[in-house]
């Protein structure tokens, strides 16, 4: 199930982003930048996932480009923005700056991952049904 797949990719995201605070919160700036790229560069390829297969797909079988996609891709663009002040933050060496920012991304995250895993995949599951091993590997090579 497309939901499953991508509860999952958000759960591995949000364990790599957890790492990337606590290396903030102890202090250790060079642990936080390395944790960091990891988390950004899992998050890219999350959200280039739904971006590039899963919004479009749902949007063709629903019909629906102004609905629940339309609010994920604006979110989308927010915590774009939120990880270019966490990386300005790192290669200042201001972690304070950098917790800041991290706790604003992890409450938006937080907020949208609810409504993906609530709303917008179980309505994926139903209106792509019998298409989610395609749509899924085709995600997984993204």
């Amino acid at each position: 199930m497309i939901s499953e797949f991508m509860t999952h990719a958000h759960r591995e995201c949000d364990a790599l982003f957890a790492s990337a605070e606590a290396a903030g919160g102890g202090g250790d700036i060079d642990r936080t930048r390395d944790l960091h790229a990891r988390f950004e560069a899992a998050l890219a390829r999350h959200l280039a996932m739904e971006e590039s297969v899963l919004f479009p797909d749902f949007e063709a079988a629903t019909g629906m480009t102004g609905g629940p996609t339309a609010v994920m891709r604006m979110e989308h663009g927010q915590m774009r923005g939120l990880l270019a002040q966490m990386q300005q933050a790192l290669d200042a060496g201001a972690l304070d700056d950098y917790l800041g920012a991290a706790e604003t991304l992890m409450i938006l995250i937080q907020q949208h991952n609810m409504k993906e895993e609530h709303m917008l995949y179980p309505m994926s599951d139903r209106a792509l049904a019998g298409r989610g091993d395609d749509i899924i590997g085709r995600m997984q090579a993204v």
